[in-house]
């Protein structure tokens, strides 16, 4: 009993911080206004982390690497810390299994930010139709735009009603199923 409440509080502490480290990473990747109390909330949140590491990773064309480490290593040493809650036995592991282990989490990032995506034009189509000019709109269409605009030039409004959000979904959950699902697989062979 004791072991699934180290369980249970390791897999929501670390799954928090892991959230608003990638979502640091898309903010700033999308270009979210920094200046919104949200964006300021995510960067006061993981700065003790994400400072550090900028000294050692550098950001590659105006994209902050830090933050993508620092969510992956958050999520391998999630993983590290459950399996070793779980009694993975490290001593008898090989250089695979912890290879495994790191494109598991490389994996789970991609599954995350899909999810993340999702959310994110969930919330965007619910604020639409009950306040437009909701406070958090600015942030969440920064994280949207992009891809909603590309859903619309494939499936262009119809009779005034715009369709991409379905589009997102359609695709978003194609991607769970198919080659995310594949490559988790792939990595749960590793180790």
């Amino acid at each position: 009993m004791l072991n699934q409440a180290a369980q249970f509080i390791l897999e929501t502490v670390l799954s928090l911080f892991l959230f608003a480290a990638l979502l640091r990473f898309y903010l700033q990747l999308l270009r979210a206004p920094f200046r919104h109390p949200f964006s300021q909330f995510i960067a006061a949140l993981t700065n003790f982390a994400v400072l550090p590491l900028r000294r050692v990773i550098p950001g590659l064309w105006g994209v902050d690497l830090a933050s993508l480490v620092l969510a992956w290593v958050v999520q391998l040493l999630l993983l590290l810390g459950l399996a070793w809650l779980g009694g993975f036995p490290f001593s008898a592991a090989t250089a695979s299994v912890y290879f495994g282990l790191a494109f598991l989490a490389a994996v789970k990032l991609v599954r995350l930010s899909l999810y993340l995506l999702m959310a994110a034009v969930f919330v965007q189509a619910i604020m639409s139709w009950i306040n437009p000019h909701n406070p958090l709109a600015p942030v969440t269409d920064s994280l949207t735009r992009p891809f909603l605009r590309l859903a619309q030039r494939i499936v262009p409004p119809i009779a005034g009603v715009d369709l991409s959000p379905l589009v997102i979904f359609f695709v978003c959950q194609l991607l769970l199923m198919l080659p995310v699902a594949w490559l988790e697989q792939l990595a749960g062979r590793l180790y």
